[in-house]
């Protein structure tokens, strides 16, 4: 381990801040290579290719839940029927704000009242949304700007924190369902365990309306070959329960194709989906066909399909991965001594916690020596982490030999910040 002793630290991270780089680990945006990837999206589509069976692409109709070779093809993704998809524009999160907005404006199926009317002691009040920390500050500021009261629960091992998520929902009318990553969430890379699926699915809550948001956005994100997590089936795994409509699955093409061309989805109850449908009509004539054409040619034209593009992907992001675990575990060692962190077998992030509650500075340090991280506190809501600990890595759009470089730095940052902790509280 080098730079140990704490007479190097500083001079060691002062060499590394001479050296004037320019570095960005903040968002988990794809690489240019992982983008060419997709290039064949821009020609698959020729002058006359602009039906799909008897519908012309280029007019009005088609309906607003999407062509129907789009949502077999995603209902397929998503381990569901046609029936229960839809097929969207750019961003499933576009889709979350649009099932939370209606939740909030008219209710969803078995709601007594819209979510925006509900009263306690005859005053109005917020309803609440159940978040898994760290977790993803998108999902955070979507709540809180809606006006939903966000709480949080500690995302484990195995998937969310299901005693505390129980005792919540089974105890507080006001608590509507729970967001969270169900396949290798960001930023820790853990998943549910069908155990745990089964038991939220089934979860017994005074809100008769208490639904399941599901953000599936990395359920086909494997970095290796051995070792994928199966995604569960949430939506089934309700209606087993007797909970048909309890659960609401999302997901994108942001990470498979072009992040900021691609397609959302969702995958619900068939009934759900005419419940969205009557008010998704309303606010729009219908989604970009032509899109969802191009998509579903292209992915079933890639070698391999789907699977052969994210096994592509992989290659390209796995050793990007591997070297951030390789130079942390370099420099900080295994002990624990400065910082632990997770290995993911999938996704776009790693979760680092500095073992004092430094990350502020650790950020702060290594933004002055050319590295910019994710603004500390960013996996708590409202940008507040209670221990000043957690720090989410995105090593996706840099070159690995970029990687290496930012991963040092902030492997100096950290030294240097626990070192300045210490030494002020002896």
């Amino acid at each position: 381990m080098s730079a140990s002793t704490p007479s190097n630290i500083k001079e060691h991270y002062d060499t590394l801040k001479a050296q004037g780089l320019k570095l960005n680990m903040q968002r988990g945006q794809p690489s240019d290579a992982d983008f060419n990837l997709s290039n064949g999206l821009l020609n698959i589509l020729g002058p006359d290719d602009y039906r799909a069976g008897s519908l012309d692409l280029r007019n009005y109709p088609g309906g607003v839940q999407g062509i129907p070779e789009a949502r077999a093809m995603f209902g397929e993704y998503l381990s569901v029927a046609a029936d229960q998809v839809i097929v969207w524009n750019n961003a499933s999160l576009e889709l979350q704000a649009f099932v939370l907005t209606t939740a909030l404006l008219h209710g969803l199926r078995g709601s007594d009242t819209p979510w925006v009317r509900l009263t306690l002691n005859n005053q109005p009040v917020k309803p609440k949304i159940i978040v898994t920390t760290p977790g993803y500050d998108r999902h955070f500021l979507l709540l809180e700007t809606l006006g939903f009261e966000v709480v949080a629960v500690d995302m484990q091992d195995d998937g969310p924190d299901l005693d505390t998520i129980e005792r919540l929902a089974s105890t507080d009318p006001l608590v509507k369902g729970v967001l969270f990553v169900p396949t290798y969430s960001n930023p820790g890379g853990e998943s549910i365990s069908p155990e745990k699926a089964r038991r939220l699915a089934g979860l017994q809550a005074l809100a008769s309306d208490f639904t399941l948001f599901a953000d599936d956005a990395y359920r086909v994100h494997h970095l290796y070959s051995e070792g994928q997590h199966r995604p569960v089936n949430l939506v089934a795994l309700c209606a087993e329960a007797g909970y048909h409509d309890r659960a609401y699955v999302f997901a994108s093409t942001s990470k498979i194709t072009f992040a900021g061309a691609g397609l959302g989805f969702l995958a619900s109850s068939e009934a759900n989906v005419q419940h969205l449908s009557k008010y998704l009509n309303a606010q729009s004539i219908g989604p970009n066909k032509v899109e969802q054409h191009r998509h579903v040619k292209f992915l079933q034209q890639y070698p391999g399909g789907l699977k052969g593009l994210m096994k592509d992907h992989a290659a390209l992001l796995a050793p990007k991965f591997a070297a951030v675990s390789e130079v942390l575990r370099q420099e900080l060692g295994d002990s624990g001594e400065y910082a632990t962190w997770k290995a993911p077998r999938g996704g776009y992030f790693v979760s680092l916690d500095t073992t004092e509650p430094v990350a502020a500075r650790v950020v702060e340090l290594a933004e002055q020596a050319g590295v910019s991280l994710t603004p500390a506190g960013a996996t708590y809501p409202s940008g507040k982490d209670p221990h000043n600990r957690n720090i989410r890595l995105s090593p996706s759009r840099p070159p690995e030999a970029e990687v290496r470089q930012a991963m040092q730095v902030v492997a100096a940052a950290i030294k240097l910040a626990t070192q300045e902790y210490r030494e002020g509280r002896s």
